[in-house]
């Protein structure tokens, strides 16, 4: 496992410059972020994709299903918690709470490296949708399942197995096999398996998009996702074209989308 996997202090500060260089400049490209805004992070962990909106101005909220990551975030952003800026909350987006009291609050809503993680895609982006504020937008960055490390094996704990591309493609009950005969953690294992069960292409996606009756504002294909600049000094770089255009093989080629959307 990489050590930013494993140091989450380290991960909330690269989270940070990660979201400060690449996530806010595309959004800003079809929608200005103003002091003031109401964002939402859905899977907000240590607060650190939150933090830099939070720092522009806006009032920050932040949700995550797992107690000891809302606990970080509010250890690392303590000062902003304490001036009404923020607030984190461990709860799930599908909670009747969230629901309620979340119906038409956000001018922005945030999933970056979250969807993958969530069930039930088809139910979600309507609750999504639902949340936002007249005029607002959602962002979601997320890895195309079939890209070369999709289904997350990077958080193997054997080393081996975080370094093999494409393995993750394999039929469940043999790729389940496989971690097993490595002696992976059996945590992971449950991870591993949770993230294959959602398998989100470029494609389901764009078709929940329009079931839910979302427009697609602006969208990104990267061959080398930004988040690989901060980790492994491998500068980003958009999809060919040419690869971006032909659907189902751009997924296998496609190591993280950005959009975002509207109603």
């Amino acid at each position: 496992m990489f050590d930013f996997h494993n140091d989450r202090t380290l991960y909330y500060q690269q989270q940070q410059q990660n979201t400060k260089e690449y996530v806010i400049p595309f959004i800003e490209r079809s929608f200005h972020v103003k002091p003031g805004m109401q964002v939402l992070e859905v899977g907000c962990g240590e607060g650190g994709v939150l933090k830099p909106f939070v720092e522009m101005g806006c009032i920050g909220t932040g949700v995550d299903p797992h107690t000891y990551r809302c606990d970080l975030a509010k250890e690392f952003m303590k000062n902003e918690i304490d001036a009404g800026l923020a607030s984190f909350e461990a709860l799930s987006i599908y909670d009747d709470e969230c629901i309620t009291r979340f119906k038409g609050k956000f001018d922005l809503i945030v999933l970056k490296d979250t969807l993958e993680h969530i069930p039930g895609q088809e139910q979600l982006i309507p609750v999504l949708s639902a949340m936002l504020a007249p005029g607002g937008v959602i962002f979601f960055a997320f890895p195309p399942w079939c890209m070369p490390f999709g289904g997350h094996q990077q958080m193997c704990s054997v080393k081996w197995l975080s370094l093999i591309p494409y393995f993750h493609l394999l039929p469940l009950s043999v790729y389940k096999a496989v971690l097993n005969a490595a002696n992976e953690d059996p945590t992971i294992i449950d991870e591993l398996e949770n993230i294959y069960s959602t398998r989100i292409s470029l494609q389901r996606f764009e078709k929940i998009l329009r079931s839910a009756k979302l427009t697609t504002v602006s969208r990104a294909l990267y061959l080398i996702n930004p988040n690989y600049k901060i980790k492994f000094n491998l500068e980003p770089r958009v999809q060919f074209k040419l690869i971006a255009a032909i659907p189902y093989l751009r997924d296998f080629f496609t190591t993280t989308a950005f959009y975002i959307v509207g109603r």
